[in-house]
């Protein structure tokens, strides 16, 4: 019989664990999570405090009296550090504002007088989740471990949820099985001494976006130099994406100033209308001790490939799958070329840009400004007049927005300017989700509009806290696949301390539709050579979907043969098959079956790894 858990892999980027109180009763339950493979941390009475899969390069700890700390990710942090904290450690609330400094990205795990702190990042890039096992509350660094120990199975109603389109704030939050509770990034988990009942307590929150562009440059482009120093400051040889986008070339910049040696990564597009390896080329002329290594465009892997195949260990669906293939293909590559760890780009997007719907609170408070910003994004993204004074004038509260969406899931999708300037995208439900399904989610949308909260009462900030978790949220399962083909991944621009700094510049010089990315272009100046800062422009890969799709309609059309969703009544298999022999149709185009392509190939994993397990 096989682990599931420790087949997936235990180097470097594979971090998983289980933590427990210093009980005798928990110990019992912890023995449960020891296989071959699994390591221990333990309490000072040598009961188990973590149990799970780590490297040593992923770990520090520290212990002084009675309280112990340790760091699992990546940590650049040294042992010293920790053992100050350590020993003027007095109360675990005192950890919040470490917690607020500490660079790169690692779960906080902390013990002081028998009580338990567990954080993950604010990001939502590592995330806490725990149940009640055997009468003690256990946390995990991933919902199927405890799901596991618990025999659980996922929830019919919870599935359900996973097939809107997209899934909104909380609902997405949601674990899979029943009987298990995630903690927001934003929280960490108190767990008592003796192992019963949990407290969430908030360590972070962003920062008020008020700081002028010209004063936040120079601190994005330290925190973001001192995330890819958290990755590199080991020396060694490290790769780095490359697209010839101004994320990945701001990364590869900054790599090559560090001790290692660095190794650039470029997949050209298909279309040869795609300028992406022409960029590539104009950075890697300028990074003279950086070998660039340009892919053959054909080889690379389309959009859908693969799918049939994939067996990750996930504790969550994710709209990852369907570029899983593309994303981890020239790993292998990079790992025989000497790469200890793959740098990318991604994220970029999603912290050094910022959603229009600040304007909703901006066309309140500087109407003249924001005026003329509406009109230039109104020109920009072709914004008809109407639906965007509708948007503007739209006052409804964030639970409010959610309980309506409950009567609108059979829709038309939304004007792109009702997204962009509101709560965000309306979700919806396509004709092959069946109306078992669309009850199970409306009850799911009508309940969680009753308790929702936004995640900050500005809808701009609001979007890009929810953008940001959405990514992340693929990357976390990324990060998993990566590790597994034996070279982990890393996103410096979703560390937290990048992320803050880049939430703290004002809305209006952030986003703008006169200028591209202005705040990372005015902070990689001095380091970006000019050249590079002047692209206005990215690729849109849209060639390589389409080819992807005709390439691979038939395996799209086997995904639907024996659906694990359509056996549980969640989907109408006969027109998801009528879809997939038409590839050109719009459902295919869009991402809008996305959500339903990745909850099947989660439950088709999850079967394939039981099965593994019996065996």
């Amino acid at each position: 019989m096989t682990d599931p858990h420790q087949s997936a892999g235990t180097g470097p980027g594979a971090a998983q664990f289980a933590v427990f109180t210093d009980r005798a009763d928990a110990a019992a339950v912890a023995r449960s999570f020891a296989r071959p493979g699994t390591r221990t941390l333990d309490h000072a009475s040598g009961r188990p405090w973590l149990v799970g899969t780590w490297d040593d390069q992923e770990i520090v700890s520290a212990r002084a009296g009675t309280a112990a700390l340790a760091l699992v990710g990546c940590v650049p942090v040294e042992a010293e550090e920790l053992e100050r904290v350590a020993r003027s450690l007095r109360d675990l609330a005192a950890l919040d504002a470490w917690a607020r400094s500490l660079p790169g990205s690692c779960h906080l795990v902390a013990a002081l007088d028998g009580r338990i702190r567990v954080q993950g990042t604010a990001s939502g890039l590592r995330l806490v989740f725990h149940a009640d096992l055997g009468g003690t509350r256990v946390a995990a660094t991933r919902a199927d471990l405890l799901a596991d120990a618990l025999g659980a199975e996922p929830a019919p109603q919870r599935l359900a949820v996973r097939l809107l389109w997209p899934v909104p704030h909380p609902l997405a939050d949601e674990p899979l099985w029943p009987g298990i509770t995630a903690v927001a990034p934003h929280d960490a988990l108190i767990l008592p001494p003796d192992g019963h009942g949990v407290r969430h307590t908030r360590w972070w929150s962003p920062p008020e976006p008020v700081v002028p562009l010209r004063t936040a440059a120079p601190r994005v482009r330290e925190a973001l130099a001192e995330a890819v120093a958290a990755r590199t400051r080991h020396g060694g040889t490290v790769s780095c994406d490359l697209s010839g986008g101004l994320d990945s070339t701001s990364v590869c910049f900054l790599a090559d100033r560090s001790p290692a040696r660095v190794i650039a990564s470029t997949w050209p597009g298909r279309d040869p209308a795609d300028t992406d390896l022409e960029w590539a080329k104009r950075a890697a002329a300028a990074l003279p001790d950086v070998e660039h290594v340009v892919w053959d465009a054909e080889e690379s892997p389309l959009v859908y490939t693969g799918l049939l195949g994939i067996d990750d260990v996930l504790d969550e669906p994710t709209i990852g799958v369907m570029d899983r293939a593309r994303v981890l293909h020239h790993l292998p590559a990079m790992a025989e070329r000497g790469s200890r760890v793959h740098l990318t780009g991604i994220g970029g997007d999603h912290v050094a840009w910022c959603s229009e719907a600040y304007y909703h609170r901006l066309a309140r408070r500087r109407p003249l400004l924001a005026l003329r910003q509406l009109r230039g994004f109104k020109a920009l993204w072709q914004w008809p007049l109407l639906p965007m004074l509708g948007a503007l004038a739209d006052s409804r509260s964030y639970g409010t927005w959610l309980a309506d969406a409950e009567h609108r899931l059979r829709d038309p999708l939304p004007p792109t300017v009702t997204t962009s300037l509101g709560w965000g995208m309306s979700p919806r439900l396509f004709e092959w989700v069946t109306p078992e399904a669309e009850h199970l989610a409306r009850t799911a949308l009508r309940t969680a509009g009753r308790r929702a909260r936004p995640l900050h009462p500005d809808r701009g900030l609001h979007a890009d806290l929810q953008q940001i978790r959405d990514c992340t949220r693929i990357i976390r399962q990324w990060d998993h696949m990566a590790a597994r083909q034996g070279l982990p991944m890393a996103s410096p621009f979703l560390d937290d301390r990048v992320i803050e700094a880049c939430l703290a510049v004002r809305p209006a010089e952030r986003v703008s539709p006169w200028r591209y990315k202005p705040l990372l272009t005015e902070a990689m100046r001095g380091t970006v050579p000019e050249e590079c800062l002047r692209r206005a422009n990215k690729a849109a890969a849209s060639m390589d979907a389409a080819d992807g799709l005709r390439r691979h309609r038939g395996d799209l059309m086997a995904l639907w043969e024996d659906s694990r969703l359509e056996r549980l009544g969640l989907v109408d298999g006969d027109v998801l098959r009528r879809l997939a022999e038409r590839p050109a149709t719009r459902h295919l185009r869009d991402a809008v079956l996305y959500s339903t392509i990745a909850a099947e190939v989660w439950l088709r994993a999850l079967d394939r790894t039981r099965r593994e397990v019996r065996e």
